[in-house]
């Protein structure tokens, strides 16, 4: 439990450290535009719950992928195809600024004493 701790811990100041950045800012929006309106289309065309359709977009966009689903419409299939293009771009850009954050929240003390070590 205090190892889920302190990794939730990173994570979050990993998240804080991103959010200063602007295109981290950019990123987080792009990502939750294309995941609010592909939930609104799996919703409307396919048929599943509110809840179904945001699984299976955030499943879809960090390529984990959903096994008991698959569009059942052509327009379904269409849409999923440029869906994964766009999303999963904007998707690893997003965790990608996420790492660099936590690498550098982490880095950023150690530089600080290693400063004052030399001064």
């Amino acid at each position: 439990m205090v190892s889920f701790l302190l990794t939730l811990k990173r994570l979050l100041t990993g998240i804080w450290h991103a959010f200063k950045e602007k295109d981290f800012q950019v990123l987080f929006v792009l990502t939750l535009l294309i995941l609010f309106s592909g939930t609104i289309f799996y919703h409307e065309v396919e048929g599943l719950s509110w809840l179904d359709s945001l699984y299976f977009c955030v499943a879809t966009l960090s390529t984990v992928g959903h096994p008991d689903f698959a569009p059942q419409t052509e327009f379904g299939k269409i849409f999923t195809i440029f869906y994964i293009i766009a999303g999963t771009g904007l998707f690893l850009g997003l965790i990608l600024y996420v790492a660099f954050g936590i690498l550098t929240s982490k880095n950023k003390p150690s530089r600080l004493r290693r400063g004052a070590k030399q001064e």
